[in-house]
């Protein structure tokens, strides 16, 4: 199937819908509606095939905003949409929900749980998740932020250290609640570090009486020398001095050696904490497994300048599932408008198949540049020679974010979120989550002291 030239065979091209739906076309499946598998389908929406798109959860996520979420400024439906919804007009797209969990290359078979799928044409872009350097133990103490579910989990962990610190009599512990511990520089790290000082030293400021949660002590660990490490130096130094200035407690060189419930150890130095936040590595999707072929470090498949891996003319694999180099060697970044250029190009290399034309050249990325905020009045930018600090390159961030959301709806949403905020200093997405599990025994009412316990027949049901 890889036609690398003006000229398909009679053979090959029968052999692409040999194996397509009852109508005679060819079937795409793409697993993964993330950026890369959701901008592939929407570029086949009027093409001579089939599509069917899976995913194991039912909304596609604007990512880079998921740490907003987590630190209460949005609320999840302003950043996620139902996937039957982006794609509902494509007559020829169905949406299946449900986890993949191998592929059969010889029969050519996406497996599920209850069925098997049949494709001529696979495109895999299953994303990401946290990495832990092989200590996957610590994600139970450490949760990192790559899913809705997340971003509530630490929204839930971070309030509720709130709630635990104004209840609690012992100095130490209360201390060790108002502790908040962010593992990794990178962007989605920094970001993180000004918002949680934003949550806590104004939003929260006046809601508490026991405790003043101004004096809540976020730290941000990085092992490397510099924060942001993908952007130029001078930017990083910037990013550096604007969190200290916030009162982020910035460490860099220091890499996390044990990671509990209680906190973390840094080297030698161990720093309680109520809550610690992964943001320093990332695991790939199991498709290496599935392809039976070697991953690299992260588990990244090896694909060649037509995102495909070798010898696989009817599988792309994009986004951060895969490991693509660009002219110079370098591995693209792992961000979104790298999966989105990709999705795009491997729709009109398959475009290209079905009518018997050259396939595109290899794919090259478009640098869109690198953005990030820091704190509520600063961010960096960094596009091509350009380089923007500031409060300046913190409105581009914001406008930037708002025109990539998916619907008009939700620019609206966040645009009059975001306004109310700068000027109220509040955050309504205020809410703990979870709490029926989290008030059993190790939960937050669980003292034994007599202080603790209500009398006699006032016990709660």
């Amino acid at each position: 199937m890889g036609l690398h030239s003006d000229q398909a065979s009679d053979s090959t091209r029968l052999r692409l819908v040999s194996r397509g739906s009852a109508g005679g076309r060819p079937h795409v499946v793409i697993v993964g509606a993330g950026f890369g598998g959701l901008t592939a389908a929407k570029r086949l929406a009027k093409a001579a095939v089939e599509v069917t798109l899976i995913d194991r959860e039912n909304h596609h996520l604007f990512q880079p905003l998921l740490y907003q979420v987590a630190t209460a400024g949005l609320s999840p439906a302003d950043i996620a949409w139902p996937i039957r919804g982006l794609v509902r007009d494509q007559r020829n797209t169905s949406v299946l929900l449900g986890a993949v969990t191998g592929v059969d290359r010889v029969r050519k078979r996406v497996i599920m749980a209850d069925r098997n799928i049949s494709y001529d044409v696979l495109v895999l872009a299953t994303g990401a998740t946290h990495g832990y350097f092989g200590n996957d133990s610590w994600a139970a103490h450490a949760p990192g932020l790559k899913a809705i579910d997340d971003a509530t989990e630490i929204r839930r962990r971070l309030l509720l250290a709130f709630e635990r610190a104004e209840m609690e009599a012992d100095a130490r512990e209360r201390e060790r609640f108002l502790t908040i511990v962010i593992v990794g520089g990178g962007p989605t790290g920094v970001e993180m570090a000004g918002a949680v000082v934003e949550l806590a030293r104004k939003a929260l400021a006046a809601d508490f009486r026991a405790i003043d949660p101004r004096q809540t002590r976020v730290l941000l660990v990085e092992a490397g020398p510099r924060l942001l490490p993908s952007f130029p130096e001078p930017l990083s130094r910037y990013a550096e001095q604007v969190l200290r200035r916030l009162g982020v407690d910035v460490r860099l060189k220091q890499a996390v050696k044990r990671c509990s419930a209680t906190g973390v150890t840094l080297g030698d130095q161990n720093v309680s904490a109520g809550t610690v936040i992964w943001a320093a590595g990332i695991a790939a999707s199991p498709v290496a497994a599935w392809l039976a072929v070697e991953g690299d470090r992260v588990g990244r498949v090896l694909v060649g300048t037509d995102l495909r891996p070798p010898g696989m003319d009817d599988v792309f694999v994009i986004g951060d599932t895969a490991l693509a180099h660009d002219n110079a060697g370098e591995p693209f970044p792992g961000i979104a408008p790298v999966a989105k250029q990709q999705g795009a190009y491997v729709a009109e290399a398959i475009k290209a198949r079905l009518i018997g034309k050259a396939e595109p050249p290899p794919f090259r990325y478009r640098d869109r540049g690198q953005l990030a905020t820091v704190g509520r009045k600063a961010a960096v930018i960094a596009f091509g020679r350009l380089r923007l600090k500031g409060r300046l390159a913190w409105w581009i961030w914001g406008i930037a974010h708002i025109y990539f959301l998916m619907s008009l709806r939700n620019r609206l949403i966040v645009m009059t979120q975001w306004l109310w905020s700068y000027v109220s200093f509040e955050r309504g997405a205020r809410l703990i989550t979870g709490m029926r599990t989290t008030l059993e025994p190790d939960g937050i009412g669980s003292r034994d002291d007599d202080d603790a316990r209500p009398p006699d027949g006032q016990r709660a049901a």
